[in-house]
């Protein structure tokens, strides 16, 4: 059983690591009735990823700790600012054996992982004599100085890192997106210069062209706004816009009826608005555009209506903002198009660094070439001198068949030639006695008679 599904007030906890349960919110059915019943005992919910790379790790961790029932009433009475300062962690002194048992598993098998991870990034660089104790120190999550347990101080990294991390999450992406629309600005400049002046003028037409059509949308109501909220109850819920109430707004895409909107549920209340800007059947519609519209409309109405900035949105929260002015009458929204996304100092900048990144990479791709060139160079050498050597092996054994010596086998031995055995009645070559020639001046003495009668 999920957190969310059982204590409400657990969501807090969820939200610093970003472990709530969500699902998305299925807007083209229509809803003509809010329901009150919660989620079925033991229904379950899918997880969205968090983009950290310690994610599978921290649910783990989650889910184990849930499974504890004095932790749970702990995290009850908890509030945001008990668990960002450790209070909470202390906690984790008190839960069962079993418990700390599996954190402790949990743990290593997150050591070995980093551990892993580390090996295969040092091998890549052909690194030896790998310290995996010190490299653990870029890891934030957990403690590297005791590997084999679960502590207090465990939970408390945790939170801290998960919390930090998301909390630059959304300007990393940001970043990004920024990075992204630059380099398509930087490609499309770079192809002009490869076309003629006909050509060129006419991707520049066709370029203003599309820029044309795409910004040609309906109005998109100010995120947040009462139009805005009166639209998706009209088209997405199917109820009578006359009769438009936030608070069952609230109930009715609060989809996991936890008492929360979290941030994947107030994104899913701006598809209706997105779907006048962007179409991916249509060539101007960049959808990675779209995706970065819809982040900063979240972003829009958490900075507005999160008063206590825990990424959660209360209904004290929600019915709050229907009261402003800014609710009735918003000011116009500007979509991207709209807006300069970049200067063109920054595009240079940019384009400088690919310059210098580009220049990196050439030098990097002449050294290999030389290298290439250099080991081919000596393999030609250890070639030519393979072939000189079997050359001359070949000619000392031709030599050695003029002299009548035996030739040479592969390696240079000398093949010897095994005597040749006599038949019966061939002559000896050799006299009698031996098989050697007698020195000079030496006479061969008669064999001695086998029919002589001796006294």
């Amino acid at each position: 059983m999920k957190w969310l599904s059982v204590l409400p007030q657990q969501c807090i906890l969820l939200m610093t690591c970003v472990l709530m349960a969500l699902e998305a919110v299925p807007i083209d059915i229509d809803k003509t009735k809010v329901k009150g019943d919660g989620h079925v005992e033991g229904e379950k919910v899918e997880n969205p990823d968090t983009g950290l790379y310690y994610d599978e790790y921290l649910r783990q961790v989650i889910d184990v700790l849930e499974t504890d029932k004095h932790f749970r009433e702990k995290l009850q009475t908890a509030d945001i600012e008990e668990i960002k300062s450790g209070k909470l962690s202390r906690e984790l002194d008190l839960v069962s054996h079993h418990v700390r048992t599996r954190l402790d598993e949990l743990k290593r098998q997150e050591v070995a992982r980093l551990r892993m991870l580390i090996k295969a990034k040092m091998d890549s660089l052909q690194d030896t004599g790998i310290d995996h104790q010190a490299l653990l120190k870029q890891f934030e999550h957990l403690n590297h100085q005791n590997p084999d347990t679960f502590e207090p101080k465990d939970l408390d990294m945790l939170i801290k890192a998960a919390t930090s991390d998301l909390e630059n999450y959304d300007k990393t992406r940001h970043e990004e997106f920024k990075k992204y629309e630059m380099m398509k600005e930087h490609e499309r400049r770079e192809y002009l210069k490869t076309l003629d002046e006909e050509k060129r003028q006419r991707e520049e037409s066709k370029f203003e062209e599309m820029k044309k059509k795409h910004g040609d949308h309906p109005k998109v109501h100010h995120p947040g706004s009462k139009d805005q909220l009166k639209e998706v109850w009209e088209e997405a819920d199917g109820l009578d816009p006359n009769e438009f109430d936030p608070k069952t707004f609230f109930k009715l895409h609060d989809v996991n009826n936890d008492g929360f909107l979290d941030e994947q549920e107030l994104e899913a209340l701006f598809t209706k608005e997105l779907e006048k800007v962007y179409d991916p059947k249509n060539e101007e519609d960049d959808m990675v555009e779209m995706e970065e519209e819809r982040l900063r409309m979240r972003e829009h109405v958490m900075n507005e209506v999160d008063v206590n900035k825990d990424r959660l949105v209360t209904l004290e929260e929600f019915l709050r903002a229907t009261e402003k002015k800014e609710f009735l009458e918003p000011d116009s929204w500007e979509t991207l198009d709209q807006q300069q996304l970049f200067t063109e100092d920054e595009l240079k900048e940019f384009e400088s660094h690919i310059s210098q990144q580009e220049d990196e990479l050439r030098k990097k791709a002449e050294d290999l070439e030389k290298q290439k060139e250099e080991l081919q160079r000596q393999h030609d050498q250890l070639q030519a001198q393979k072939q000189e050597l079997q050359q001359v092996v070949k000619q000392m054994e031709q030599k050695k068949l003029q002299q009548g010596n035996p030739p040479a086998g592969p390696a240079g031995e000398l093949k010897f030639q095994p005597p040749a055995e006599h038949k019966v009645g061939d002559a000896p070559k050799h006299p009698p006695g031996g098989d050697q020639p007698l020195p000079p001046g030496h006479v061969q003495e008669p064999a001695a008679r086998t029919d002589q009668v001796h006294p």
